[in-house]
C-alpha cells in the first residue's frame, strides 16, 4: 500500500465488506494532477460491470486549476483495470441480490494511482445500530482498562 489520497469513510458503515481488490484506473493528465493535490472525493461513488469491463461512477475529481481547455469533466465515468479472471468472478458475485462494488480508497503505488475496490452487501438499519453499540462498548472497556492501569478507578 502506498500513500493514501482519499478514502470512502461511509463504505464500511453502509456495507458488509466481503472481498477487497486492488485495481488500476484510467485517468487523464489533468485528473492525475488534481489527485496529487488531494482534490478528489469518493463519497457516493460505486462501480458497475458493463460487458466485460468495470466502470467507476460518481467519483468527483475537481478540475485542475492550470488545466484551462484541457480540463476534464469532474464526474465523468472512469474505467477500472482488473484482470479478466477477477472480472468474471465479480460478475457472478454482483448478480446476487444486494451485492455491489464500492471503492474504499484511492492511493499511489509507486507513481500509479490505484483504487481499492470492495465487494459489499448493503447493511440494514439494525446492522448499523449493532455496529455502533459494539464500537461504543469496546471504547468504554478500553477507557476503563486505561483508567485502571493509570490508577484512576
Amino acid at each position: 500500500m502506498g500513500q493514501t489520497i482519499a478514502r470512502n469513510r461511509k463504505a464500511k458503515h453502509e456495507y458488509h465488506i466481503e472481498e477487497v481488490y486492488e485495481a488500476g484506473i484510467v485517468l487523464q493528465g489533468t485528473e492525475v494532477k488534481s489527485i496529487r493535490a488531494g482534490r478528489v472525493n469518493l463519497k457516493d461513488s460505486f462501480a458497475r460491470i458493463e460487458g466485460n469491463e468495470v466502470f467507476l461512477y460518481n467519483m468527483h475529481i475537481s478540475p485542475y486549476k492550470q488545466g484551462n481547455r484541457y480540463n476534464h469533466d469532474p464526474e465523468r465515468v472512469r474505467k477500472i483495470l482488473l484482470k479478466k479472471r477477477e472480472i468474471k468472478k465479480l460478475i457472478g458475485q454482483t448478480q446476487q441480490k444486494g451485492y455491489t462494488l464500492v471503492p474504499l480508497k484511492l492511493y499511489f503505488k509507486r507513481q500509479l494511482v490505484k483504487v481499492q475496490l470492495a465487494l459489499g452487501k448493503g447493511k440494514n438499519l439494525y446492522d448499523k445500530r449493532e455496529d455502533i453499540k459494539r464500537r461504543t462498548a469496546k471504547r468504554e472497556v478500553e477507557r476503563a482498562f486505561k483508567d485502571r492501569q493509570l490508577g484512576r478507578y
